[in-house]
C-alpha cells in the first residue's frame, strides 16, 4: 500500500520530463536536414555563378570551338605530352573558326583558348559532383527535409540538361561556315544557367526560414506585388536572352553610340530580305536594337512596380525591391558603357555579372512579397 503523499511534495524530475513537450514535426524535420541542405546549396549558387562569369569569358576570348570533341570521361583529362597537343591542334584546324578567321595560328596561341574551354567544361564537371555529393549524401545521412527530395532532384537533371545544351551549342560551330556558335543556341544555354540559379536561389531563400515561419508569413502574402515581381522576373529574363543573342553575333560593337544607333533611331539595314526570319538571330543592327528597346520597357515597369512596392507596410519588402531597382538602373547605365566601349572583355563580363546580381535580387524581392518577414507595428 502506499503511503499518502502531501501536496506540497515537489514533482519529481522523472514525471517533470514526462510533462515537457515535445517540438512539433516540422521542427524535428528542420533539425539538422535544413541547416545542412542550405550550406550544400549555397556551395552549388557559388558554382553556378562562377560557372556563368567562365562561360562568358569564353565565349569572349572566342575559346569556345577549341575542342572538338565532347568525352564525359575521357574529356576531363588534357594533353600530357606534344603528340597531343599537335592531335588536338589538329582537329582545330579542321573547322571553319580557323580555316575563316584564325588561320594561321600559332600551337602557344591554340593553347591559351584551349585551356579556357577545358577550363569551363571541368568547371561544369565539379558542380555535377557537387550536387551529385550534396544530394546522395543528405539522402544516405537521411537529412533531407521532408518534401524537398524532388525539387533537389530537378537540380541535378537541369545540370545534366545543360551538359548537353552545351555540347549541342558548340557542335553549331564546328561545320559549315560558322564562325561562332549559333546565337540562339548560346541563349538557349545561358537561359538555362539563369533557371538553375533562380531555382538555387529560391529554395536558399526558403531553408533561411524556419518552415513554421514560412507558412506563417504565406497568410500574410501580399499577392498583388507578388504577381508584379513574378512579371519583372519573366521580363529580366527575356532581356537575358536578348542579352545572350546580342553576345553571339558581337552586335555590341556594331553600333556604338546611344541613344540613336548609327546615327538614327533604326539602325540601317535593320531588315535584311535575305535572310528572313533569321534577321532576329544574325542581324546585328535589328538584334541590338530589340535589346535596347525591351530595356526601355523592362526600365518602365519595374518602376511602376517599385512605386506600388512602396505601399508595403513590411519595411525589409520595401527594401528589397529599392534594392532589385537600383542594380537594375546600374545594369542599364553599364550596358550604355558597354556599347559606347564597343564591348570590351572587361566590361561585357562585368555587365553579365551584374545581370546575376539583378536576377537575384528580383527573385528576393519576389520571395519578400510573398513570405513577408514579420515585425513589430512601429517596425
Amino acid at each position: 500500500m502506499s503511503s499518502k503523499r502531501s501536496i506540497f511534495e515537489e514533482v519529481s524530475t522523472e514525471a517533470t520530463q514526462r510533462a515537457t513537450p515535445t517540438k512539433g514535426v516540422i521542427d524535428q524535420g528542420r533539425t539538422g536536414s535544413r541547416a545542412a541542405a542550405r550550406i550544400w546549396l549555397m556551395v552549388l549558387f557559388a558554382s553556378v555563378v562562377a560557372m556563368i562569369v567562365v562561360g562568358g569569358l569564353t565565349r569572349l576570348t572566342d575559346s569556345g570551338l577549341s575542342i572538338t570533341e565532347w568525352d564525359l570521361v575521357t574529356g576531363a583529362i588534357p594533353p600530357l605530352n606534344a603528340a597531343d597537343w599537335q592531335s588536338e591542334f589538329d582537329k582545330y584546324r579542321a573547322i571553319p573558326e580557323y580555316q575563316l578567321q584564325n588561320k594561321g595560328m600559332s600551337l602557344d596561341e591554340f593553347k591559351v583558348i584551349y585551356w579556357w574551354e577545358w577550363g569551363h567544361r571541368q568547371l561544369g564537371r565539379v558542380i555535377g559532383l557537387i550536387w551529385a555529393i550534396g544530394f546522395f549524401g543528405l539522402l544516405l545521412t537521411k537529412k533531407m527535409p521532408t518534401g524537398w527530395t524532388g525539387k533537389f532532384l530537378l537540380l541535378g537533371v537541369l545540370g545534366g540538361l545543360q551538359g548537353a545544351i552545351g555540347w549541342w551549342m558548340v557542335s553549331s560551330g564546328l561545320t559549315g561556315t560558322m564562325l561562332d556558335v549559333a546565337s540562339y543556341r548560346l541563349a538557349t544555354h545561358l537561359g538555362l544557367a539563369f533557371i538553375i540559379l533562380g531555382f538555387i536561389t529560391w529554395y536558399i531563400l526558403h531553408m533561411s526560414r524556419p518552415e513554421r515561419d514560412l507558412m506563417q508569413a504565406r497568410r500574410d502574402r501580399e499577392a498583388r506585388l507578388f504577381g508584379m515581381s513574378t512579371g519583372v522576373l519573366h521580363f529580366t529574363f527575356i532581356q537575358i536572352l536578348l542579352g545572350a543573342l546580342v553576345a553571339g553575333i558581337d552586335a555590341g560593337r556594331s553600333f556604338t553610340d546611344w541613344p540613336l544607333m548609327g546615327g538614327s533611331f533604326l539602325p540601317l539595314d535593320v531588315w535584311m530580305p535575305e535572310l528572313g526570319i533569321r534577321n532576329f538571330f544574325e542581324n546585328a543592327g535589328l538584334v541590338q536594337f530589340i535589346h535596347r528597346m525591351w530595356g526601355y520597357l523592362l526600365l518602365a515597369y519595374a518602376l511602376f512596380v517599385w512605386v506600388r512596392s512602396r505601399r508595403s507596410a513590411n519595411a525589409r519588402t520595401r527594401t528589397a525591391f529599392s534594392a532589385m531597382m537600383l542594380a537594375l538602373v546600374a545594369q542599364i547605365v553599364l550596358g550604355i558603357v558597354t556599347v559606347l566601349y564597343a564591348a570590351p572583355w572587361n566590361i561585357a563580363i562585368l555587365h553579365q555579372l551584374l545581370a546575376v546580381v539583378v536576377w537575384v535580387l528580383i527573385l528576393r524581392a519576389r520571395f519578400l512579397s510573398g513570405y513577408p518577414v514579420a515585425q513589430s507595428i512601429r517596425g
